[in-house]
Protein backbone atom coordinates (compact mmCIF):
# COMPACT_ATOMS: atom_id res chain seq x y z
CA UNK A 1 0.00 0.00 0.00
CA UNK A 2 1.37 3.52 -0.64
CA UNK A 3 0.32 6.97 -1.04
CA UNK A 4 -1.78 7.20 -4.47
CA UNK A 5 -0.74 10.25 -6.88
CA UNK A 6 -3.06 12.68 -9.16
CA UNK A 7 -5.66 13.27 -6.43
CA UNK A 8 -6.31 16.14 -4.17
CA UNK A 9 -7.84 16.54 -0.58
CA UNK A 10 -10.98 18.30 0.31
CA UNK A 11 -12.69 19.53 3.13
CA UNK A 12 -13.84 17.13 6.28
CA UNK A 13 -10.95 14.86 4.85
CA UNK A 14 -12.61 14.03 1.83
CA UNK A 15 -10.64 13.58 -1.49
CA UNK A 16 -11.23 13.73 -5.13
CA UNK A 17 -9.24 11.21 -7.79
CA UNK A 18 -7.76 12.79 -10.91
CA UNK A 19 -6.62 8.96 -12.07
CA UNK A 20 -8.86 8.34 -14.65
CA UNK A 21 -11.97 10.48 -15.81
CA UNK A 22 -14.47 9.03 -13.40
CA UNK A 23 -12.39 11.52 -11.14
CA UNK A 24 -14.62 9.98 -7.73
CA UNK A 25 -14.97 11.95 -4.58
CA UNK A 26 -14.16 10.01 -1.97
CA UNK A 27 -15.34 10.02 1.77
CA UNK A 28 -13.42 8.99 4.67
CA UNK A 29 -13.20 4.85 4.84
CA UNK A 30 -14.54 4.12 0.99
CA UNK A 31 -13.01 3.55 -1.95
CA UNK A 32 -13.32 4.55 -5.75
CA UNK A 33 -14.96 2.93 -8.77
CA UNK A 34 -12.33 1.00 -9.12
CA UNK A 35 -11.87 -0.94 -5.46
CA UNK A 36 -8.15 -0.45 -5.39
CA UNK A 37 -8.09 3.05 -4.26
CA UNK A 38 -9.17 4.01 -0.79
CA UNK A 39 -9.62 7.12 1.50
CA UNK A 40 -7.78 6.83 4.97
CA UNK A 41 -8.19 9.79 6.85
CA UNK A 42 -8.15 12.22 4.22
CA UNK A 43 -5.03 10.64 2.51
CA UNK A 44 -6.37 8.39 -0.80
CA UNK A 45 -3.99 5.08 -0.71
CA UNK A 46 -3.45 2.62 -3.63
CA UNK A 47 -3.80 -0.84 -2.45
CA UNK A 48 -2.59 -3.23 -5.55
CA UNK A 49 0.69 -0.94 -5.97
CA UNK A 50 3.00 -4.24 -6.52
CA UNK A 51 0.53 -7.14 -6.07
CA UNK A 52 0.71 -8.73 -9.34
CA UNK A 53 -2.08 -10.97 -10.37
CA UNK A 54 -0.79 -11.85 -13.57
CA UNK A 55 2.78 -11.99 -15.05
CA UNK A 56 3.16 -13.77 -18.11
CA UNK A 57 5.66 -13.63 -21.59
CA UNK A 58 3.69 -12.45 -24.85
CA UNK A 59 4.04 -12.08 -28.42
CA UNK A 60 3.56 -8.17 -28.78
CA UNK A 61 1.00 -9.09 -31.53
CA UNK A 62 -1.37 -10.40 -28.79
CA UNK A 63 -1.63 -6.99 -27.24
CA UNK A 64 -2.78 -6.60 -30.30
CA UNK A 65 -0.02 -4.10 -31.55
CA UNK A 66 0.99 -4.84 -34.75
CA UNK A 67 3.23 -1.95 -35.72
CA UNK A 68 5.26 -1.62 -32.86
CA UNK A 69 8.29 -3.56 -32.68
CA UNK A 70 6.48 -6.80 -34.36
CA UNK A 71 7.99 -10.25 -33.44
CA UNK A 72 9.32 -9.64 -30.09
CA UNK A 73 8.39 -10.54 -26.83
CA UNK A 74 6.42 -8.43 -23.65
CA UNK A 75 6.62 -9.19 -20.53
CA UNK A 76 3.00 -8.83 -19.33
CA UNK A 77 1.61 -8.09 -15.85
CA UNK A 78 -1.52 -7.18 -14.37
CA UNK A 79 -3.39 -6.42 -11.13
CA UNK A 80 -6.55 -6.76 -9.73
CA UNK A 81 -9.46 -4.36 -10.13
CA UNK A 82 -10.59 -2.12 -13.23
CA UNK A 83 -11.82 1.46 -13.47
CA UNK A 84 -14.84 0.12 -16.03
CA UNK A 85 -17.46 -2.44 -15.35
CA UNK A 86 -17.88 -3.79 -18.63
CA UNK A 87 -20.75 -6.76 -19.34
CA UNK A 88 -18.46 -8.69 -21.66
CA UNK A 89 -15.17 -8.45 -20.02
CA UNK A 90 -13.33 -11.45 -20.88
CA UNK A 91 -11.19 -10.66 -17.79
CA UNK A 92 -13.65 -10.30 -15.17
CA UNK A 93 -12.11 -13.02 -13.05
CA UNK A 94 -9.46 -10.64 -11.93
CA UNK A 95 -11.20 -7.14 -13.33
CA UNK A 96 -13.77 -7.49 -10.69
CA UNK A 97 -12.03 -9.61 -8.64
CA UNK A 98 -12.12 -6.79 -5.37
CA UNK A 99 -15.94 -5.76 -6.64
CA UNK A 100 -17.43 -9.21 -5.99
CA UNK A 101 -14.95 -10.64 -2.83
CA UNK A 102 -15.67 -7.65 -0.20
CA UNK A 103 -12.81 -5.45 -1.70
CA UNK A 104 -9.76 -8.11 -0.94
CA UNK A 105 -6.75 -6.99 -2.63
CA UNK A 106 -4.94 -10.49 -3.81
CA UNK A 107 -1.78 -10.81 -6.37
CA UNK A 108 1.67 -11.55 -5.28
CA UNK A 109 4.13 -8.77 -3.79
CA UNK A 110 6.26 -7.48 -6.42
CA UNK A 111 8.78 -4.60 -6.72
CA UNK A 112 9.40 -2.72 -9.71
CA UNK A 113 13.37 -4.32 -9.93
CA UNK A 114 11.43 -7.76 -9.72
CA UNK A 115 9.56 -6.68 -12.98
CA UNK A 116 12.18 -5.15 -14.95
CA UNK A 117 14.73 -8.24 -13.83
CA UNK A 118 12.62 -10.75 -15.01
CA UNK A 119 12.05 -9.01 -18.43
CA UNK A 120 15.44 -8.90 -18.84
CA UNK A 121 15.54 -12.70 -18.22
CA UNK A 122 12.52 -13.48 -20.43
CA UNK A 123 14.40 -11.71 -23.60
CA UNK A 124 11.31 -9.13 -23.61
CA UNK A 125 12.01 -6.21 -25.05
CA UNK A 126 9.15 -4.56 -23.38
CA UNK A 127 6.88 -4.42 -20.63
CA UNK A 128 2.94 -4.49 -21.07
CA UNK A 129 0.38 -2.90 -18.68
CA UNK A 130 -2.06 -5.41 -19.53
CA UNK A 131 -4.87 -7.32 -18.89
CA UNK A 132 -7.17 -5.34 -16.40
CA UNK A 133 -6.87 -1.36 -17.06
CA UNK A 134 -3.41 -0.30 -16.24
CA UNK A 135 -4.76 3.18 -15.28
CA UNK A 136 -5.88 2.08 -12.30
CA UNK A 137 -2.38 1.16 -10.78
CA UNK A 138 -0.83 3.75 -12.49
CA UNK A 139 1.84 4.68 -9.51
CA UNK A 140 3.23 1.02 -10.49
CA UNK A 141 3.31 1.30 -13.78
CA UNK A 142 4.77 4.87 -13.98
CA UNK A 143 8.12 3.44 -11.33
CA UNK A 144 8.52 0.83 -13.65
CA UNK A 145 8.43 2.31 -16.62
CA UNK A 146 10.93 4.96 -15.37
CA UNK A 147 13.48 1.59 -14.17
CA UNK A 148 12.69 -0.36 -17.55
CA UNK A 149 13.64 2.63 -19.89
CA UNK A 150 17.05 2.37 -18.56
CA UNK A 151 17.31 -0.27 -19.17
CA UNK A 152 16.79 -0.29 -22.36
CA UNK A 153 13.26 -1.85 -22.71
CA UNK A 154 10.18 -0.12 -24.17
CA UNK A 155 6.68 0.08 -22.37
CA UNK A 156 3.14 -0.81 -23.11
CA UNK A 157 -0.23 -0.19 -22.14
CA UNK A 158 -3.11 -1.97 -23.13
CA UNK A 159 -5.98 0.32 -21.43
CA UNK A 160 -9.60 1.72 -22.32
CA UNK A 161 -8.23 5.25 -22.28
CA UNK A 162 -10.84 6.49 -19.79
CA UNK A 163 -8.02 8.98 -18.43
CA UNK A 164 -7.83 12.55 -17.25
CA UNK A 165 -5.53 15.09 -19.05
CA UNK A 166 -3.34 14.92 -15.65
CA UNK A 167 -2.90 11.09 -16.64
CA UNK A 168 -2.56 10.88 -19.92
CA UNK A 169 -0.48 13.68 -19.56
CA UNK A 170 1.84 11.62 -17.38
CA UNK A 171 1.49 8.38 -19.21
CA UNK A 172 2.85 9.76 -22.19
CA UNK A 173 6.41 10.53 -20.42
CA UNK A 174 7.00 6.60 -19.61
CA UNK A 175 4.97 5.09 -22.11
CA UNK A 176 6.12 4.15 -25.83
CA UNK A 177 2.52 2.71 -27.09
CA UNK A 178 -0.64 2.17 -26.31
CA UNK A 179 -3.34 -0.25 -28.11
CA UNK A 180 -6.86 1.65 -27.05
CA UNK A 181 -10.29 0.08 -27.10
CA UNK A 182 -12.46 2.37 -28.58
CA UNK A 183 -15.81 0.03 -27.58
CA UNK A 184 -18.38 1.92 -29.29
CA UNK A 185 -18.65 5.79 -30.89
CA UNK A 186 -21.88 5.76 -28.62
CA UNK A 187 -21.95 7.06 -25.49
CA UNK A 188 -25.27 5.00 -24.75
CA UNK A 189 -23.32 1.79 -25.37
CA UNK A 190 -20.57 3.21 -22.92
CA UNK A 191 -23.24 3.92 -20.17
CA UNK A 192 -24.96 0.85 -20.66
CA UNK A 193 -22.58 -1.75 -21.44
CA UNK A 194 -18.95 -0.26 -19.59
CA UNK A 195 -20.63 2.38 -17.01
CA UNK A 196 -18.41 5.51 -18.41
CA UNK A 197 -18.76 7.66 -21.05
CA UNK A 198 -17.27 7.82 -24.69
CA UNK A 199 -16.06 11.55 -24.74
CA UNK A 200 -12.95 10.89 -22.69
CA UNK A 201 -11.78 8.30 -24.69
CA UNK A 202 -12.34 10.08 -27.70
CA UNK A 203 -9.89 12.32 -25.96
CA UNK A 204 -7.10 10.29 -24.56
CA UNK A 205 -6.57 8.68 -28.62
CA UNK A 206 -5.60 12.11 -30.17
CA UNK A 207 -3.75 13.55 -27.16
CA UNK A 208 -1.41 10.70 -26.67
CA UNK A 209 -0.79 10.33 -30.26
CA UNK A 210 -0.06 13.92 -30.34
CA UNK A 211 2.34 13.49 -27.11
CA UNK A 212 4.04 10.92 -29.28
CA UNK A 213 3.19 8.16 -28.22
CA UNK A 214 2.60 5.13 -30.98
CA UNK A 215 -1.45 4.84 -30.88
CA UNK A 216 -2.67 1.69 -32.00
CA UNK A 217 -6.63 1.22 -31.82
CA UNK A 218 -8.90 -1.98 -31.11
CA UNK A 219 -12.67 -2.44 -31.51
CA UNK A 220 -14.50 -5.61 -30.18
CA UNK A 221 -17.23 -6.24 -32.52
CA UNK A 222 -20.69 -7.06 -30.92
CA UNK A 223 -23.45 -8.28 -32.88
CA UNK A 224 -26.31 -6.28 -32.31
CA UNK A 225 -24.57 -3.61 -30.49
CA UNK A 226 -21.85 -2.09 -32.36
CA UNK A 227 -21.73 -3.64 -35.62
CA UNK A 228 -23.78 -1.46 -37.81
CA UNK A 229 -21.99 0.53 -41.15
CA UNK A 230 -23.28 3.69 -39.98
CA UNK A 231 -21.16 3.25 -36.18
CA UNK A 232 -17.93 1.19 -38.01
CA UNK A 233 -18.00 4.10 -40.52
CA UNK A 234 -18.03 6.66 -37.63
CA UNK A 235 -15.28 5.18 -35.89
CA UNK A 236 -13.08 4.75 -38.98
CA UNK A 237 -13.68 8.56 -39.64
CA UNK A 238 -12.76 9.26 -36.16
CA UNK A 239 -9.50 7.61 -36.32
CA UNK A 240 -8.46 9.19 -39.52
CA UNK A 241 -9.08 12.42 -38.33
CA UNK A 242 -6.68 11.55 -35.71
CA UNK A 243 -4.13 9.82 -38.09
CA UNK A 244 -4.32 7.75 -40.96
CA UNK A 245 -1.50 5.65 -40.00
CA UNK A 246 -3.27 4.26 -36.81
CA UNK A 247 -3.57 0.68 -36.92
CA UNK A 248 -7.39 0.06 -36.60
CA UNK A 249 -8.33 -3.81 -35.36
CA UNK A 250 -11.73 -4.77 -35.42
CA UNK A 251 -12.01 -7.89 -33.54
CA UNK A 252 -14.51 -11.21 -33.15
CA UNK A 253 -16.58 -11.42 -29.71
CA UNK A 254 -17.45 -14.20 -27.82
CA UNK A 255 -19.68 -14.85 -25.26
CA UNK A 256 -18.70 -14.09 -21.85
CA UNK A 257 -19.62 -12.67 -17.87
CA UNK A 258 -22.47 -11.36 -18.07
CA UNK A 259 -23.13 -10.96 -22.42
CA UNK A 260 -24.56 -14.68 -23.15
CA UNK A 261 -26.95 -13.60 -25.17
CA UNK A 262 -24.86 -12.67 -28.02
CA UNK A 263 -23.32 -14.64 -30.69
CA UNK A 264 -19.76 -15.00 -31.99
CA UNK A 265 -19.07 -12.37 -34.62
CA UNK A 266 -19.39 -13.63 -37.94
CA UNK A 267 -16.18 -13.70 -40.20
CA UNK A 268 -17.89 -11.26 -42.24
CA UNK A 269 -19.12 -9.04 -40.10
CA UNK A 270 -15.22 -8.43 -39.34
CA UNK A 271 -14.60 -8.14 -43.19
CA UNK A 272 -16.89 -5.78 -43.17
CA UNK A 273 -15.70 -3.27 -40.74
CA UNK A 274 -12.11 -3.97 -42.51
CA UNK A 275 -13.44 -2.56 -45.84
CA UNK A 276 -15.26 0.17 -43.83
CA UNK A 277 -12.10 1.32 -42.45
CA UNK A 278 -9.95 0.42 -45.64
CA UNK A 279 -13.02 2.19 -47.79
CA UNK A 280 -12.35 5.50 -44.81
CA UNK A 281 -8.99 5.97 -45.52
CA UNK A 282 -7.29 4.07 -43.04
CA UNK A 283 -3.84 2.79 -44.47
CA UNK A 284 -4.05 -0.49 -41.79
CA UNK A 285 -6.82 -2.36 -40.82
CA UNK A 286 -6.89 -5.87 -39.09
CA UNK A 287 -9.02 -8.51 -38.26
CA UNK A 288 -8.64 -10.14 -34.46
CA UNK A 289 -9.73 -13.58 -32.95
CA UNK A 290 -10.12 -15.43 -35.84
CA UNK A 291 -6.75 -16.44 -36.61
CA UNK A 292 -6.74 -18.00 -40.38
CA UNK A 293 -10.31 -17.39 -41.43
CA UNK A 294 -10.25 -14.77 -43.50
CA UNK A 295 -7.19 -14.73 -45.74
CA UNK A 296 -4.43 -12.00 -45.90
CA UNK A 297 -6.91 -10.02 -43.15
CA UNK A 298 -4.04 -10.08 -40.22
CA UNK A 299 -1.20 -8.85 -42.74
CA UNK A 300 0.76 -5.85 -43.18
CA UNK A 301 0.55 -4.26 -46.69
CA UNK A 302 2.03 -0.75 -48.17
CA UNK A 303 -0.23 1.32 -48.49
CA UNK A 304 0.93 2.90 -51.33
CA UNK A 305 1.99 -0.30 -53.92
CA UNK A 306 -0.15 -2.91 -52.06
CA UNK A 307 3.23 -5.09 -51.29
CA UNK A 308 2.89 -7.95 -48.79
CA UNK A 309 5.18 -6.63 -46.18
CA UNK A 310 4.14 -8.84 -43.17
CA UNK A 311 2.59 -11.79 -43.66
CA UNK A 312 0.84 -13.07 -40.31
CA UNK A 313 -0.93 -16.10 -38.86
CA UNK A 314 -2.49 -15.11 -35.29
CA UNK A 315 0.26 -13.77 -33.36
CA UNK A 316 2.61 -15.54 -35.40
CA UNK A 317 5.21 -13.75 -38.03
CA UNK A 318 5.37 -16.07 -40.53
CA UNK A 319 7.30 -13.61 -43.14
CA UNK A 320 8.55 -10.13 -43.10
CA UNK A 321 9.94 -7.99 -46.10
CA UNK A 322 10.14 -4.46 -43.61
CA UNK A 323 13.73 -2.78 -44.91
CA UNK A 324 14.28 0.11 -42.34
CA UNK A 325 10.47 0.67 -41.63
CA UNK A 326 10.41 1.23 -45.86
CA UNK A 327 7.96 -0.44 -48.90
CA UNK A 328 11.12 -2.71 -50.48
CA UNK A 329 9.41 -2.15 -53.85
CA UNK A 330 8.66 1.76 -53.28
CA UNK A 331 10.67 2.70 -50.69
CA UNK A 332 7.02 4.09 -49.14
CA UNK A 333 7.70 4.75 -45.47
CA UNK A 334 5.28 2.27 -42.92
CA UNK A 335 3.93 4.23 -39.88
CA UNK A 336 5.09 2.29 -36.81
CA UNK A 337 8.00 1.87 -34.32
CA UNK A 338 10.14 -0.80 -36.17
CA UNK A 339 13.23 -2.70 -34.92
Amino acid sequence: MQEARFYEKKADQKVQCHLCAHECKIDPGKRGICHVRENREGTLYTLSYGRLVAQNVDPIEKKPLFHFLPGTRSFSIATVGCNFMCLHCQNYDISQYPRVHQGRIIGEERTPEDVVGDALASHSASISYTYTEPTIFLEFAQDTARLAREHGLKNVFVSNGFMTPQSATALSEFIDADNVDLKSFWDDFYRKVCKARLQPVLDTIPRLKKAGVWVEVTTLVIPGHNDSDQELTEIAQFIKDVDLGIPWHVTAFHPTFKMMDRPRTPPQTLKKARDIGLQAGLRYVYTGNIPGILEGTENTYCYACQELLIERLGYTIRRYYLQDGKCPKCQAAIDGVWK
